[in-house]
């Protein structure tokens, strides 16, 4: 094969490992073809072959500088993946970046971020593809710090084989730990342990014999049951693509090898068909499809579905791609389905065999990685994103979380950057779903903060709450509706937030003497006074503030559906509670009311000694001193009370629900 017929081979390499359908094998065989160039047979012959070739995904993970993007560069290198302008860039790149004096840094093959260079580490997960004539390739570079272990998780997701590198000199550290149990809690199965910079111990087999010892019996507490372990140099490249002479003493495979021949197939049993719906194809008014990736199982025309999770039937009348309609489709296509019957049916619901439909259900317990600054509070609404379905959901109970280093169960009612725990979650509409065990794309999940749209955490489902089957609503004959037109009013939710000594309670209490006067139904939920009874269980951390608004909300929305017009006067710091207060209400039922008097002003006034005893640190997480208060961006009402009297704002509030 000539020296163009090989830069075709290795351009077609590179891009059936990245799966882009713009470059497809018989692109290049066409291109080659007509060309008329001698070598062309031999390089469609190449690309058909490329084409029957399996595809490994797995990622690289370890402590801070245990070598993992050294092992994929010279890996890249050694199996001669490169071109020779990058080539020609690398070794420019280690002469004013390298670590090595002038000689070739690896590293940098992957390290392409200035920060990555500057401090000699990975921060991104970086994406590698390659392949050699037994395997195609998709390789992630996950970061070794502490602080970018959420980056990890993300490159683990999709993994189906971890190579968990271990510097021989320092043996299993904390983030080695940290990194083999979130292996373990996204389900991947098989470990390459590489006991790298084994030159540096002079190959000594008693070390890389005590540090395999040590990581088997990790292994055997987090499950995981393939571990396949080889002493190499990443940087001398011993036992990387051929056995070193190094090691006589050892009789395995090296880390090449065994990436081509690990068999990592999973169970083969038929669950049925599952389609989680992307979108919605409706390209003129005679034709309805449902488009999507199918997740597991097959699909044949004339076959029964069900759609989930509303739970109505059809068959499939046939199955519609780009390249014409198929006579079956299989896990991993992405298909159209066309029904028989006229469903109901939107993004993020799936179809399912109907002899063997998914699970449906709205509690769930999961294991959540927390992956923000911010901790997570029980309680707190977030997204919810699994597959195309975004639902409104919480953490409800953290029920324990794990010290990644021992597996032990800790206690904790939070969690913070990195932790990983046990929850239980509630979800405000029910989804179909598989045990992540089961099915890696309909038992993931990530949870997205609802103010920030950031995501905060990734997470598993183990199995459905079936509690949650046990409770249904109750019909009553006498609605809310019943009981406003008996009132003669309209029931209503008025939230007033602000700092203590804002001046909330007086004016909630005024409020509520005038609707009183004028012959209205009115109750005042007042913070100090449900603290008496109700929330009396309740601190004042942040955790509990949550809690505390959550059912000071799901009362007030009691009231209201008995008719009544209720005062609710509460700091409610966090906009996201008072977000979640305002969605168990419906269209025009929740009023927020800002009391808006400055820090300085409420201190002054101090009427209760309160922002004395705080700023003394008698009273630890007291509102506007050591924990915030986030101001309304749009409340429906701005008092300003340094201009204008209480009993006028009272009457502002007043006019505003009569209107």
């Amino acid at each position: 094969m000539n020296a163009e017929a090989r830069t075709l081979a290795a351009r077609a390499d590179a891009a059936a490992a990245n799966e882009d359908p713009g470059a497809s094998v018989l692109a290049f065989a066409a291109a080659s073809a007509r060309q008329a160039d001698p070598a062309a047979a031999a390089v469609a012959d190449y690309l058909r072959q490329h084409e029957t070739k399996s595809l490994l995904r797995f990622i690289t993970c370890g402590s801070v500088d245990d070598g993992k993007s050294t092992l994929i560069g010279r890996l890249l290198h050694d199996t001669q993946r490169l071109f020779e302008d990058q080539l020609a860039a690398l070794d420019a790149d280690s002469r004013r970046h390298g670590t090595r004096n002038g000689e070739i840094d690896f590293a940098l093959l992957v390290d392409g971020l200035a920060a990555e260079r500057e401090q000699g580490i990975t921060i991104d997960v970086a994406y590698r593809y390659f392949g050699t004539e037994r395997r195609k390739f998709i390789v992630a570079d996950c970061p070794g710090h502490e602080q970018y272990t959420r980056n990890m998780a993300t490159g683990a997701s999709t993994a189906d084989l971890a190579v968990v590198l271990v510097d021989a000199r320092k043996g299993l550290l904390t983030q080695t730990r940290r990194h083999s149990y979130i292996v373990s809690l996204l389900g991947i199965r098989h470990v390459l342990l590489a006991v790298n910079k084994m030159d540096l111990v002079d190959f000594d087999p008693a070390v890389f014999e005590r540090i395999v010892g040590e990581y088997r019996e990790l292994a055997d507490k987090l499950g995981i049951a393939h571990v396949q372990a080889i002493p190499l140099s990443a940087l001398n490249g011993d036992n990387l693509t051929a056995r070193s002479p190094a090691t006589p003493w050892y009789r395995g495979p090296s880390v090449l090898e065994h990436l081509e021949s690990v068999d990592v197939a999973r169970d083969a049993a038929d669950p049925g068909l599952r389609l989680p719906v992307q979108w919605v194809n409706r390209p003129h008014q005679d034709f309805r499809g449902f488009a999507g990736t199918i997740a597991a199982g097959r699909v044949r025309p004339g076959d029964e579905i069900v759609a989930l999770p509303s739970g109505r039937r059809s068959r499939v009348q046939r199955i519609v791609t780009a390249d014409g309609d198929l006579e079956q489709a299989t896990a991993g296509q992405a298909v159209t389905l066309t029904l028989a019957d006229e469903l109901d049916i939107s993004r993020g619901d799936v179809i399912a065999s109907a002899a063997q439909p998914a699970q449906v259900a709205d509690q769930f317990a999961a294991h959540l990685l927390w992956m923000d600054a911010n901790p997570l509070l029980p309680g707190r609404s977030y997204w919810l994103k699994i597959g195309a379905r975004t639902v409104s959901a919480s953490v409800t109970e953290i029920k324990h979380k794990i010290d990644v280093n021992t597996q032990a169960q800790l206690a904790a009612r939070r969690l913070e950057l990195n932790e990983v725990a046990w929850c239980n979650l509630g979800l405000d509409q029910p989804i179909a779903f598989e045990a992540y065990r089961d099915n890696r794309e309909l038992g993931s999940f990530v949870l997205i903060d609802r103010q920030t749209n950031a995501t905060v955490a990734a997470g598993t489902l183990d199995f459905a709450l079936r509690r949650a089957e046990n409770i249904h609503w109750q019909p009553v004959d006498v609605d809310k509706a019943a009981r406003a037109r008996a009132k003669r009013q309209t029931p209503r939710c008025v939230w007033f937030t602000g700092l203590s000594g804002s001046g909330k309670s007086t004016i909630a209490n005024l409020v509520d003497k005038q609707l009183h006067a004028l012959g209205h139904h009115t109750f005042i939920l007042d913070g100090d006074n449900v603290r008496h009874g109700l929330n009396k269980d309740l601190g004042f951390t942040d955790a509990d503030r949550v809690e505390n608004i959550r059912r000071v909300a799901e009362v007030a929305k009691l009231m209201t559906d008995a008719g009544l017009i209720v005062l609710v006067s509460f700091i409610s710091p966090f906009r996201a509670e008072r977000q979640l207060a305002r969605e168990l209400f419906g269209a025009g039922e929740f009023v927020e009311v800002f009391v808006d008097t400055p820090l300085e002003e409420a201190e002054r006034r101090d009427v209760k000694g309160l922002y004395a005893k705080a700023r003394a640190g008698k009273i630890p997480n007291f509102t506007g001193i050591d924990s915030p208060y986030e101001a309304p961006e749009s409340a429906e009402l701005h008092l300003a009370t340094l201009e204008e009297e209480p009993q006028a704002l009272a009457q502002r509030v007043v006019d505003y629900l009569r209107d």
